[in-house]
């Protein structure tokens, strides 16, 4: 009898080993060599599992274009990370674990994620903390990311440019791992936890109340306008479609046995919405080596099998979409040519820095150039994404008079 055991468990444990879930094959790699800012490597590097681990490798540098960061004198550098991130997440029943400072957890493209805090507070009180998308939003590119002082890229918000954010009709895909190992979505997910209902965009529970929560803080003013501080937000169970961590525990089209999820949040127009990724404590228990000082570079010291994609999912540098923009920055007209090789039948739309849907250009084909008038737009950046089936690709467009 106990050796019959012995043996399940062994099988047990080689399945666990072999399968190659959604904290495997989620992650974006770099198969070709391709280079993003000043000419690093983009994107995730290597991807090594074992029957308890996933150990992802990256520069913490995305395949789609970043820059220019307004007031920002930072400058991105390759962070050589090494992140552990659980197979077998569980809920951490003792006292949760804050979300501190600096990485949270990490986008499917290597990038790190941050919270909500831009590690500032009013008058140094350690009080009332500053909110990063309002203090610093305005020196956020046109992805809505930033390099920190060590040359960290990262988003405290939705991540724009690493997946359709205007896709309302689907359930958004992985887009990135908390450091506890539950997966964090982006913004659209099934109506009902069990699987039901239609798409939605997920609503957070969070709301602006400044006039009842300011009377022992600053007073709203125009350098203190309402929602600048996180204090400034209340969390009311039951308003929204998540809980105080911006999560809820609901079936996914990866995980159809259900499982707790984060959830990025955004309003009808894509701009991002308080608390805008996973917020206050982690669900899970967070291994060690993810956070603190000199974390991110995991020494692995178990045997590994390394994961090599059939195919990348969401990459927004797939290559099947092949074209070219002539004249960039653009002054009147931008020119689109798609290689012969390339997809057809594709969807263009245009987008401008605060996720407005301007222009959409249907049923463009290979060897065929395409005129985007763009004489009477306001100077500044704009977001093109092309979409053919499940390909895609993104390219930053800077309008200039």
């Amino acid at each position: 009898m106990k050796k019959t055991l012995l043996i399940i468990i062994a099988f047990a444990t080689i399945n666990i080993a072999n399968a190659q879930g959604p904290e495997v094959t989620s992650w974006i790699q770099n198969t070709t060599g391709a280079v993003g800012y000043n000419s690093i490597p983009s994107n995730v590097q290597t991807v090594q599992y074992s029957a308890t681990q996933v150990y992802v490798s990256c520069t913490c540098i995305p395949g789609y274009s970043i820059g220019p960061w307004a007031g920002n004198p930072n400058v991105p550098l390759n962070q050589n990370f090494v992140w552990k991130i659980t197979r077998a997440p569980v809920q951490n029943t003792g006292t949760a674990t804050a979300i501190g400072l600096g990485h949270t957890g990490v986008w499917t493209n290597g990038v790190s994620i941050f919270n909500v805090s831009d590690a500032a507070s009013y008058n140094n009180g350690g009080v009332w903390f500053r909110n990063a998308y309002f203090w610093e939003g305005s020196g956020f590119d046109a992805c809505l990311g930033h390099p920190q002082q060590q040359g960290e890229y990262h988003h405290h918000v939705s991540p724009t440019c690493l997946y359709n954010d205007a896709d309302s009709t689907h359930h958004s895909p992985i887009i990135g791992y908390a450091f506890d190992g539950f997966p964090v979505y982006g913004a659209y997910a099934y109506t009902n936890v069990n699987g039901t209902g239609a798409i939605k965009r997920m609503k957070s529970s969070y709301a602006d109340t400044t006039t009842n929560l300011r009377a022992s803080g600053p007073a709203v003013s125009t350098t203190y306008p309402n929602g600048c501080f996180i204090q400034d937000f209340k969390y009311t169970a039951g308003s929204g479609d998540l809980d105080a961590r911006n999560g809820r525990f609901c079936v996914t089209p990866e995980y159809p046995a259900g499982t707790y999820a984060y959830f990025v949040t955004i309003d009808n127009n894509l701009n991002p919405v308080f608390p805008y990724t996973f917020y206050g404590t982690y669900y899970g228990v967070v291994q060690t080596g993810n956070t603190g000082p000199g974390s991110g570079h995991t020494t692995i010291t178990e045997t590994t099998t390394v994961y090599t994609p059939v195919a990348t999912g969401i990459d927004e540098q797939n290559r099947d979409i092949k074209f070219q923009l002539m004249q960039n920055p653009v002054y009147n007209y931008a020119f689109i040519y798609f290689d012969p090789a390339s997809k057809n039948n594709i969807k263009g739309t245009l987008y401008d820095a605060k996720g407005t849907l301007i222009r959409t250009i249907e049923n463009m084909q290979p060897s065929i150039e395409y005129t985007l008038d763009m004489s009477d737009f306001a100077e500044g950046i704009y977001i093109l994404k092309l979409e053919a089936g499940d390909k895609r690709a993104v390219q930053k467009i800077i309008k200039s008079k």
